[in-house]
């Protein structure tokens, strides 16, 4: 007897369903489900690591970039990382139930509001089998059921992942429907999750800007994207050359495939001669090839810069670089060529940097620090399930309070309104 697989709208009421029970459920449960996810995934991480070696063989065959192939890659490590952030995402207060703010109204009503669930959060994203529990976990814990789409290139991966995630979370008092994966299919099966209206409550994209004009063409439910990164690191005239230079460096290669490596360095005019041989070198030693403007090709040798450059997230060793007069100029740099992800000012000039700070209109904006911290873990968040570059509702790191609600809640006493 043929088995059917279910539909994607079956999925999604499934998921519905599931949503009601999960935002009564108790703290203490949620939290053991999560601990249960934890377990699981280290007890499991020999059938984990196998189907991500089928999905790297897969890539590799494919032609897959060294970036999206560094992002695909599980090891005991990263699957360690995983466990741990769903422990670190148990460990949080739980925010549903919490007053956010209330009020004694003259009459003696009181007034509050309360956060609540979204209700059923789906997110689409591109070859990060660990997003699926970052995502899964933040979603569980927040009293959100969620509906995961992962990439073909993860396909395995995430099969498995999400398998371990869904029974452990099932055995642990979770109800069915809670954790679902949406395998297979193509742009239409996006679209039909995209059009789950009065089903799916939120849709987070996480991947480049070909998944968001996919998804903003059909989508007819809520969406957060989560965009792409062109973030920059400017060095100003005041700066300390030596912290520069480790910024620099730990911004574009400490993990050069993700969205908050940099993509991007500007160079005040007055330290470029000082700065930029230094920078140059220490990149190089790293296999990074430089994208340069004029002005820097006086200094060190570069590939000559073009627009497509200037706008480009890379997600590899590569790195446009320019030099700019001030603070201003950078700014206006950024401005005409960012994303609004993250952008960096190494500086010794407090008011430098608050200029900086308030003429940028980014999610994030780091002074002395790399890029790479904007980042839901390292922000104290356990991990994210996304970095919005939108404005509404959430905006950068997306951790447990940017999944939900609120309610107002009225208690009186007999009260009518004359």
């Amino acid at each position: 007897m043929a088995i059917s697989t279910p539909t994607v709208a079956e999925l999604c009421r499934s998921a519905k369903d599931a949503s009601r029970v999960l935002a009564r459920l108790d703290a203490a449960t949620k939290d053991a489900a999560l601990l249960a996810i934890a377990s699981a995934l280290v007890e499991r991480t020999p059938e984990i690591l196998e189907a991500n070696r089928r999905d790297l063989e897969a890539g590799r065959e494919s032609g897959l970039s060294d970036a999206l192939m560094d992002r695909l890659a599980l090891d005991e490590r990263r699957v360690a990382a995983m466990a741990e952030g769903a422990r670190q995402i148990a460990a949080l207060p739980d925010p549903v139930g919490e007053v956010i703010d209330g009020m004694r109204l003259p009459n003696g009503l009181d007034v509050r509001r309360v956060r609540v669930p979204l209700g059923v959060v789906a997110v689409v994203y591109e070859a990060r089998p660990n997003v699926t529990i970052d995502a899964a976990a933040l979603a569980l814990k927040s009293g959100n059921a969620i509906v995961l789409r992962g990439s073909s290139s993860a396909r395995h991966s995430n099969a498995v992942v999400a398998d371990v995630a869904r029974e452990a979370a099932e055995d642990a008092g979770l109800p069915a429907g809670a954790l679902t994966l949406v395998a297979g299919g193509g742009r239409e099966e996006l679209a039909e999750l995209a059009t789950q209206d009065g089903l799916v409550d939120l849709i987070i994209p996480r991947g480049g800007e070909g998944l968001k004009a996919a998804l903003s063409a059909v989508a007819t439910v809520p969406v957060i994207y989560a965009a792409s990164g062109n973030c920059h690191v400017y060095v100003d005239a005041s700066a300390d050359l030596d912290a520069a230079l480790d910024i620099v460096v730990n911004a574009k290669t400490q993990r050069p495939g993700v969205c908050n490596a940099a993509e991007t360095l500007l160079v005040h005019a007055d330290v470029a001669a000082d700065f930029l041989p230094r920078a140059a070198a220490a990149l190089r030693e790293r296999d990074v090839v430089l994208h340069g403007d004029e002005r820097v090709r006086a200094h060190v040798d570069a590939v000559a810069a073009t627009d497509e450059d200037w706008a480009a997230e890379y997600l590899s060793l590569d790195l446009a670089v320019g030099v700019v007069d001030s603070l201003d100029d950078a700014v206006a740099h950024i401005r005409r060529w960012g994303s609004g992800h993250t952008e960096a000012i190494v500086t010794r000039d407090l008011a430098a940097s608050r200029r900086f700070v308030r003429s940028l209109d980014s999610a994030a904006v780091m002074v002395n620090a790399s890029t790479r911290f904007t980042d839901g873990s390292q922000f104290g968040f356990g991990a994210e399930i996304g970095i919005s570059t939108q404005k509404l509702h959430a905006r950068g790191p997306m951790g447990l309070t940017e999944l939900t609600s609120s309610t107002w809640v009225v208690t009186g006493d007999g009260h009518v309104r004359g």
